[in-house]
């Protein structure tokens, strides 16, 4: 007699389909409109004024003037406001126009990865991107965990506060993370409004920090003298003091993060009334001042910021263990304006630094989707936002654990991330540039990428973390994407079936028949190759000479492909010979894709005629999933297996 199920049994499976529901609700924008956007005509001018898209890239860009005036001190010392100036330079002569072109030839806001994409393809063209991406995950990832120590910072050093909080960074960082991922867990949307409001009280408290900072200056004149007098000191002449500045450039690379992000945030802005997503003139040009107008204001802040916190901030203050170090700004206003005001201004930072980290991680959750479910290397849950956030979550806890929270240990990390995009987007539009015989343009691009190539060189070379843990990230996303390509390889993974007129008449004269058809590898296409098959064919399996039977031809094209649409055409070949044409990245899923159509279509289950293949059957499966060939029979089968688990409507496969 069978045991009754525990009276508690059908309320607990009720819970876990409730919570693997909730897990799983609301995909990732990114994988709900994958590649190709609206339609030509559909018009695309929806969105938010360019100034305000700008707020929600400025609360990553703008944010790092919470440390970023202290990692220059660190790296360049009193040389910090010339080495700033050198960055300037390079941020509006070389990164600005860079992007600007980048918004150009990707106005969807994929940036310099799906310019890159398009250039290579197969499985080497599908590396690199997971390359970039895991260059890409550097950077959102330490962007989180980096704003998060850094709030921590200012909340651990506030005079109020640091009584209380001392020696607790590490615990309050891991808090502000899982609080972040909480929220996306909950359901996030990027507010623009909420951006709009936290960048302008930043940028109008770091205006009066930074007037305040220069009337002192101003009242003491004797600190520019004894600054000019130290430079002179240490570094000669002003030829010297540029060659020094030029060598610690890489280590303030961190003033040029908000770039990537501009590109990213370009789908929110405003376009025309006649712009479509294939000639997006207004939002290109939205987007264009988008990117000029945060790079100059930044441009200014960097200069003032660094110019008055080398002047009126001891050295001894940046120094880790310092109270300027990683929160020079929010030190002279506690300093200058009252702790009143200073804990005001730590507040704002925090606040920006938080959402600095919302906006990293909406990065990667609408990154990884554009590519990973298109090469089949992503698992089916890791389109819905809650799976991923758990995992980016985990991630960041491990990074910050890594780096013991700390601001500084962490700039080589960012300053890799940042670099290699910024690098990977200066080839690519010089790549662009020469393909439409820019040659001014080209050289201009291709200067710039050697500038940037170098300063990623030289960063890497200083400080190793950045591209060991960026490489940490690109391993992990092969491997899983790899892995994740295998545990998919027998999925059913063609999105549509499109006969042409030829095609439909064949089958469906076939069907008041029965439909017969024979898996052939075009070779010569000649009269004695049909004649052969067809003999060989009937005589392995015994049908009758008056039974009709078509031929299926599959061209393989990028096996590396894994989604795609199925077109079908029909063909007569020397007179007598119905051929089914098809194109597609691999032979068994196209051939199992057109079988369960034709049974739909047709009402009839079709029957497909195969050859044993010679070799190592391990050997022919390496094949299939790296070439989209191999042994077909039994692959056709496994696929229409999972496809069609009722064995009554399945479609049958014959090997002779």
């Amino acid at each position: 007699m069978a045991t009754p199920a525990p009276a508690d049994a059908a309320p607990r499976a009720s819970t876990r389909q409730r919570m693997r529901a909730w897990m799983l609700e609301g995909l990732a924008d990114m994988a709900k409109h994958q590649q190709g956007g609206q339609p030509e005509q559909e018009p695309a001018h929806k969105g938010q004024r360019w100034w305000r898209v700008m707020c929600l890239t400025g609360v990553d860009y703008f944010s790092t003037l919470g440390y970023q005036p202290g990692i220059a001190a660190l790296a360049a010392g009193l040389l910090s406001p010339v080495a700033t100036i050198v960055l300037v330079i390079v941020t509006l002569a070389g990164a600005l126009p860079v992007y600007r072109r980048v918004a150009e030839e990707s106005p969807r806001g994929q940036g310099s990865i799906a310019m890159l994409e398009r250039l290579l393809s197969f499985w080497k063209g599908k590396l690199f991107v997971l390359t970039l991406l895991g260059f890409a995950a550097t950077d959102f990832l330490i962007t989180i965990t980096l704003s998060a120590a850094d709030a921590s910072t200012h909340l651990v050093e506030n005079p109020h506060l640091t009584g209380v909080l001392h020696n607790q960074q590490m615990i309050i960082t891991l808090i502000l993370v899982a609080l972040l991922g909480a929220v996306f867990m909950k359901g996030f949307l990027e507010a623009v409004g909420v951006a709009v409001v936290l960048v302008a009280l930043y940028i109008g408290l770091n205006v009066v920090v930074v007037v305040v900072g220069l009337w002192h200056v101003a009242q003491a004149p004797h600190v520019v003298t004894d600054w000019s007098q130290a430079l002179t000191v240490q570094h000669g002449n002003v030829l010297a003091m540029v060659g020094v500045a030029l060598l610690v450039f890489p280590k303030l690379a961190l003033g040029m993060s908000g770039f990537e992000t501009g590109v990213a945030v370009m789908p929110h802005v405003e376009g025309d009334a006649d712009d479509t997503e294939q000639r997006p003139t207004g939002r290109i040009r939205g987007t264009k001042k988008l990117l000029t107008t945060a790079a100059v204001i930044m441009s200014v802040f960097l200069i003032l910021t660094s110019f008055v916190t080398t002047l009126l901030i001891p050295a001894d203050d940046f120094k880790p263990g310092g109270q300027a170090n990683g929160r020079a700004l929010a030190f002279l206003a506690h300093e200058y304006l009252g702790n009143a005001f200073g804990t005001v201004y730590d507040v704002s930072t925090i606040a920006i630094l938080w959402f600095a980290g919302a906006s990293a991680m909406a990065g990667l959750l609408n990154l990884m989707p554009q590519y990973l479910p298109r090469y089949g290397m992503a698992p089916h849950w890791a389109r819905a936002v809650r799976p991923m956030v758990l995992v980016f979550t985990l991630v960041a806890f491990l990074v910050t654990w890594l780096f013991n929270a700390d601001v500084d240990a962490q700039g080589g990390a960012y300053a890799t991330g940042v670099l290699v995009l910024i690098s990977s987007a200066a080839i690519a539009v010089t790549i662009a540039a020469h393909r439409v015989r820019q040659r001014g343009w080209t050289i201009g691009f291709a200067v710039i990428s050697a500038v940037f190539l170098y300063t990623t060189v030289v960063n890497v070379i200083e400080r190793p973390d950045g591209v060991k843990i960026g490489a940490c990230f690109i391993a992990g996303i092969i491997l899983v994407s790899f892995l994740s390509r295998v545990a998919r390889a027998f999925e059913l993974r063609v999105t549509s079936v499109v006969l042409d007129e030829t095609a439909e008449r064949f089958l469906r004269d076939a069907a008041r028949r029965g439909i017969r058809l024979i898996a052939n590898e075009p070779d010569q296409r000649d009269v004695a190759e049909y004649r052969d098959k067809l003999q060989q064919i009937r005589s392995d399996n015994d049908i009758p000479s008056e039974d009709d039977l078509i031929f299926v031809e599959v061209t393989v094209g990028d096996p590396s492909e894994f989604e795609s649409e199925l077109r079908v055409r029909g063909e007569v070949l020397h007179g007598r010979y119905r051929v089914l044409c098809l194109d597609s990245s691999t032979i068994s899923n196209a051939l199992a894709a057109l079988l369960l159509h034709v049974r739909d279509l047709t009402g009839q289950r079709p029957h497909i005629y195969f050859e044993w293949t010679e070799g190592n059957p391990f050997a022919q499966f390496l094949r299939f999933f790296l070439f989209g060939q191999g042994e077909v029979a039994p692959v056709t089968r496994e696929v229409l297996r999972e496809a069609e688990p009722d064995r009554a409507r399945r479609p049958r496969v014959h090997v002779g």
